[in-house]
């Protein structure tokens, strides 16, 4: 991340050696695999194309594994956030909260947490987006996945 405060434009991580460098060279070999496969077909040359196709799953799933543990852990912290700031009668709500809305309110500031809650149950919000766009005070998470 540059040294710009964090907002909905650009709080997205990117990690230019992993999603660029590194899926790059990935995708260059298992492409050269397949066409190699089909231009000259051999054992050697499927069992090469195998490899980069399941190289390429072994990275998706990696990643998606890091992404699920990272929601689990926001949807602990968002629960623990929610019912400290707005009490205790409060808890079925925030129980029954989807966690991709309490990952989406994770960049509310605790001063307009309470109100962007209630229009989330009030309105019915059901998309993490529109949860973001409403975010005034952003609160900066810098030590994503």
């Amino acid at each position: 991340m540059s040294g710009a405060p964090q907002n909905l434009d650009n709080h997205a991580k990117f990690v230019p050696m992993f999603h660029g460098v590194a899926f790059g060279m990935i995708a260059a070999y298992t492409l050269w695999s397949l066409y190699v496969a089909v231009t000259s077909f051999s054992v050697g040359a499927l069992m090469s194309l195998l490899l980069g196709v399941g190289v390429v799953i072994v990275m998706l799933f990696a990643r998606l594994f890091a992404l699920g543990v990272q929601d689990r852990v926001i949807r602990i912290e968002e629960r623990d956030r929610l019912e400290r700031i707005l009490g205790a009668e409060k808890r079925d709500a925030i129980q029954g909260m989807s966690t991709d809305l309490l990952i989406g309110l994770r960049f509310a500031s605790d001063g307009e947490v309470a109100d962007l809650f209630n229009a989330i149950i009030s309105e019915g919000i059901a998309d993490r987006a529109e949860v973001k766009k409403r975010v005034k005070n952003w609160r900066a998470d810098n030590q994503r996945i």
